[in-house]
């Protein structure tokens, strides 16, 4: 049965156990040897990734082909009109590729008020508000939930990864993590 690790990456570190640049890399979170991420979160996006011991498993959570739901809770400059909500929902046409279609909602303040604070904080700026919304993809283009909020002139100010598929980050702290068995993300 295939080991699976389910880890809140903090804000600040790669999708990789080595250190790079300015970025801290996996292994100051944890020291498991075997086991290698199923995907990617970019350093500056905190949440939800997956590690695994299991080749099969690793491709089935990163391959596209596969459609497995990601969860992200995306805070963007600006309020979120359902114009802009709708042409994310239908998917983003860009120069080199066109996303698949999303389901996207805003998040209500009770939904936000667990989450902890960044470290560091996110820019604060008095005149411009800020709103959450929870955006379901099906793929993971670099960037792709950035780009797509930019499209619609929400700049994505703070991205954390709740879910992938049935695994989410309920009671995991930044920087906990848990192990499970089993392929129940698939």
């Amino acid at each position: 049965m295939s080991r699976i690790v389910l880890l809140n990456k903090p804000y600040g570190f790669l999708s990789q156990f080595t250190p790079e640049g300015r970025w801290r890399g996996l292994a100051d979170l944890l020291t498991m040897p075997g086991v290698y991420v199923a995907g990617r979160l970019d350093a500056d996006s905190e949440g939800l990734l997956l590690l695994t011991d299991d080749g099969g498993l690793q491709a089935r959570i990163a391959d596209p082909r596969f459609k497995l739901p990601k969860t992200y809770w995306v805070q963007v400059e600006g309020e979120p009109t359902e114009a802009a909500l709708e042409v994310l929902r239908r998917g983003v046409r860009y120069a080199d590729f066109t996303t698949q279609m999303a389901e996207v909602r805003r998040l209500t303040e009770a939904e936000v008020a667990a989450l902890w604070p960044r470290d560091p904080p996110i820019r604060f700026r008095k005149n411009s508000p800020t709103a959450w919304i929870a955006l379901i993809i099906r793929e993971g283009k670099n960037r792709q939930v950035r780009r797509m909020t930019a499209f619609v002139g929400l700049p994505t100010l703070r991205l954390i990864r709740v879910a992938i598929g049935d695994m989410t980050l309920d009671g995991l702290a930044p920087g906990a993590w848990r192990e499970t068995r089993g392929d129940a993300v698939c």
